[in-house]
């Protein structure tokens, strides 16, 4: 078994240097069922060290050139060679335990895709409401957080993988195609919850919470605005 460790990054030199390390701690979980693993960084067109730090740690770089989510974790899994992708965002640090419930979801033999709840690195009051609702909602209707995501690698193929034509919320897109296929190949889908992944909060600090609610309320009442860089200037702008 080969697990590839994909890492979209665009202006990430602050972060990606300690989720990397993470990450490569963590992977030990695989290690002691003597997968092998592979851990690939996609630099989206990054102006900064990111490229440099992701190399410097042994991973494998690839470029995208087009400034766009979907497009970087899309240019990492075309570059990966395991049985299984796993997703993980480059301002967050998995443990090992959720890596090792991975493992055990793979080897049970009934799960075709997965993902994690999610719990912040600070205690911002409205991050503590936001994935109270969000976790519970992940976990109900099965919907993956972009964070963290693992699936077979043939099956992510097979349904196009992310796409492309969303600037945000591809993950929900994908989430949907995967249950559907889930549902042929009589498998599941499961969101893990006993070690939710640590994500970074500095969205929540960074953007006051007038600027937080007029993205959600501008692209949840208008479906066009996520094919719009401009309309999700949120996840591309580069404040960091």
């Amino acid at each position: 078994m080969k697990i590839s460790i994909v890492i979209p990054a665009f202006n990430e030199e602050r972060l990606l240097g300690r989720s990397l390390e993470q990450i490569n701690l963590a992977t030990g979980a695989f290690e002691q069922r003597e997968w092998q693993t592979e851990i690939i960084v996609c630099d989206n067109n990054s102006t900064d060290r990111t490229a440099l730090i992701a190399r410097e740690a042994g991973a494998t770089v690839v470029f995208e050139p087009v400034n766009q989510i979907a497009r970087a974790r899309n240019r990492g899994a075309s570059a990966a060679t395991g049985d299984w992708l796993l997703f993980v965002d480059a301002d967050s640090e998995p443990t090992a335990e959720l890596f090792a419930d991975v493992a055990a979801q793979i080897s049970a033999g009934k799960c075709l895709a997965g993902g994690a709840t999610v719990k912040m690195d600070t205690c911002h009051p409205m991050a503590r409401a936001a994935l109270a609702v969000w976790n519970w909602a992940s976990r109900i209707f099965k919907l993956l957080a972009g964070s963290f995501i693992f699936c077979e690698a043939g099956t992510f193929r097979k349904i196009g993988g992310f796409n492309e034509k969303l600037f945000a919320a591809e993950e929900l897109d994908l989430s949907k195609r995967l249950k559907r296929a889930a549902r042929e190949a009589n498998k599941q889908m499961v969101i893990l919850c006993r070690h939710p992944l640590s994500t970074s909060a500095r969205k929540l600090h960074l953007y006051s919470w007038k600027e937080n609610l007029r993205l959600l309320f501008r692209i949840g009442f208008d479906r066009r605005a996520l094919q719009s860089r401009d309309a999700c200037h949120y996840w591309y702008d580069g404040r960091r």
